[in-house]
């Protein structure tokens, strides 16, 4: 069993969804993302997913858009995220997602990119941009050879048949997108999000992880009733963008992730 399908056994013995926070790698630089995943894991992390940063992330509201510039203008490569992980991983102590775009990965040669990837502790990846019908050739394997974890999207607009092509291609969990369109904080949850999830929970044999707008810990709560997992990330990259460069922003991030994950353990 992989880090990452530990975390949703973990979480469903003890009754609850796995709290999953995003944020941009480099954003505001390398050194200040190795002391954010400990404080995401020390808030309450049970598994981080970290962006890999892209010129036309396509897929980004603003926020995770001037992230990735930030984080783009301060230097940030391929090779310094797997150096900032095998930094930081053992002592984070929770499974780290790369989340990326696939030109990167293109760039840096899928076999390559896999090794490395593994070496440096990373557990898996969530490829925003490579459809399941398009991975089954060569990214598939390639990931499974290196025992990474393959993290596939759905949304609402996600047929049946790609239902099933996503829940087979991926391993550890399926991420559900609660809305068209792209990432960013909302005031409030989309009104079929709820039968909707529960409708996509039934068609896949693994768990099921929701994100994309989910900001408050009330959201978070809902949620939780219908999903294994839940996925924080424009709320969290804001908090980067108004406290970075300032020695606070640890702790602010870290007491954010608290308050987020409250609900999940009876408080709130």
């Amino acid at each position: 069993m992989s880090a990452i399908s530990e975390v949703f056994e973990r979480c469903r013995r003890e009754k609850r969804a796995a709290f999953i926070p995003y944020i941009t790698a480099g954003d505001p630089d390398l050194e200040t993302t190795g002391e954010l995943l400990g404080a995401l894991a020390s808030g309450g992390a049970d598994l981080i997913e970290l962006g890999v940063p892209f010129s036309d992330p396509i897929a980004d509201g603003p926020a995770n858009q001037r992230a990735a510039s930030r984080a783009l203008a301060s230097g940030t490569h391929l090779s310094g995220i797997f150096e900032v992980v095998a930094r930081h991983r053992a002592a984070v102590g929770v499974p780290i997602l790369l989340f990326t775009y696939f030109n990167p990965i293109h760039a840096r040669g899928l076999e390559r990119f896999a090794e490395q990837a593994r070496d440096s502790g990373v557990d898996g990846v969530l490829c925003l941009d490579l459809p399941p019908e398009e991975a089954e050739a060569e990214y598939l394997p390639v990931m499974r050879k290196s025992g990474l974890d393959t993290i596939f999207l759905l949304a609402p607009t996600s047929t049946r048949q790609r239902i099933k092509k996503a829940a087979a291609a991926s391993t550890g969990f399926v991420y559900y997108v609660s809305r068209t369109g792209v990432t960013g904080t909302q005031g409030e949850l989309p009104e079929n999000l709820m039968k909707e999830a529960k409708a996509v929970r039934r068609k896949v044999k693994m768990p099921l992880a929701v994100g994309f707008g989910v900001t408050t810990p009330e959201q978070v709560a809902t949620i939780a009733k219908v999903a294994d997992g839940v996925v924080v990330g424009s709320a969290l990259v804001r908090l980067v963008e108004e406290h970075g460069g300032t020695p606070e922003l640890p702790g602010i991030l870290e007491q954010r992730v608290k308050e987020l994950t409250a609900p999940l353990h009876g408080g709130g």
